[in-house]
């Protein structure tokens, strides 16, 4: 597989590692198409690379098989689903006001991880119908865990759930998509520059750099993308997950 004849579906790609990720793909001559809920960015990120956009709830069968078919149909096909859609949770189980919100944790598990498998299942039922290449393949998938699937803080229990079910299912995925030629990966981020982060104040922004072993800085959502693209390419990665985190292991 190769950059400029991958054909795309991004989830999250109307911001952060999605966005950045559906940018470097178009550079590189990729057909992309951004799933997103929130549409005016989505369609305006897409207009402005050239990518398409599909209003998606990532959570919802329906929403998802008719955003792949629009994918589909715009590209002209589907060899590659990258899923960045996800939120951030920070709750302790037991906590000043007292358990932690089973709601809260339903959502997050619901989003992250079964937003994520919904995905994956069908695009690869339509990765499966495509022609292989010469060594067998037929599309990647990528997922996306974190670092806290590992090294989970105080208050990310539903987010690090969420995230090690991403890491639980890498291997699996792989073995069960081998026949139809089928790759699967998860890419694990540390700390990075997402909208969500540039929020902060540049005193914590600041504190949180610190804290990363080398180089001592936020990653930055464009080397998300070109690992991703790395990976696409790369027809030897299988069924692991890679952590891009600047050598960071949380205390």
């Amino acid at each position: 597989m190769r950059i400029e004849t991958t054909k795309a579906i991004i989830t999250g790609g109307a911001s952060g590692l999605g966005e950045a990720t559906a940018r470097h793909f178009r550079e590189g001559g990729a057909e992309v198409t951004l799933l997103d809920r929130d549409v005016a960015r989505g369609e305006a990120v897409a207009a402005e690379i050239g990518a398409h956009f599909a209003e998606t709830d990532v959570t919802d069968e329906a929403s998802v098989a008719a955003a792949i078919a629009s994918a589909k149909a715009n590209m002209g096909g589907l060899t590659c689903a990258i899923n960045c859609a996800g939120i951030a949770t920070g709750e302790k189980t037991l906590g000043r006001d007292g358990p932690h919100s089973l709601a809260a944790f339903q959502r997050t598990i619901d989003i992250n991880l079964v937003g994520t498998f919904n995905v994956a299942r069908l695009a690869a039922a339509e990765m499966a119908q495509n022609t292989p290449e010469p060594d067998g393949a037929r599309g990647v998938i990528i997922n996306t865990a974190s670092i806290a699937a590992f090294d989970g803080q105080k208050g990310q229990a539903a987010y690090a759930a969420s995230k090690g079910g991403i890491v639980g299912l890498s291997l699996p995925m792989a073995r069960d998509l081998a026949r139809e030629g089928i790759r699967v990966m998860a890419i694990a981020p540390g700390i990075f520059m997402t909208p969500m982060l540039a929020g902060l104040p540049q005193e914590v922004q600041d504190q949180l750099a610190a804290s990363v072993t080398n180089p001592a800085r936020l990653g930055d959502p464009s080397e998300y993308g070109r690992l991703a693209g790395f990976i696409v390419e790369c027809g030897y990665l299988n069924g692991e997950v890679i952590r891009i985190d600047g050598a960071l292991r949380m205390q």
